[in-house]
């Protein structure tokens, strides 16, 4: 079986995909919200990041062809940009730790 032939792996895919889209549409008002609210969005901002570094990961320790594929198309994707997978996870926890900053 693929690696992503794993329903396990299309699980995680989809609920990281649908937890980001609806923190991106949250977003969009965090300058309204209190500061519980605002403490909360960065929370589960951080955790998002969390378990998106650690889906990455299981894409770069598998010998799965098509998952190998995909950890170079983001290398390459990222490169474009002059950034590495590891300086986009570290530039946005960088961001999520201004972030905690503002509120404090």
């Amino acid at each position: 079986m693929g690696f992503f032939d794993s329903e396990v792996v299309q699980n995680e895919a989809k609920k990281l995909f649908d937890d980001y889209q609806s923190l991106m549409n949250l977003g969009g008002e965090y300058g309204k919200f209190d500061r519980e609210g605002k403490k909360l969005y960065i929370s589960r901002m951080e955790s998002l990041m969390e378990r998106y570094s650690i889906f990455m990961k299981r894409f770069e320790l598998s010998e799965d062809f098509m998952a190998q594929m995909t950890v170079q198309q983001l290398k390459t994707q990222l490169g474009q940009f002059g950034v590495t997978p590891q300086q986009m996870f570290n530039q946005m926890n960088l961001t999520l730790e201004r972030m905690k900053q503002e509120i404090n």
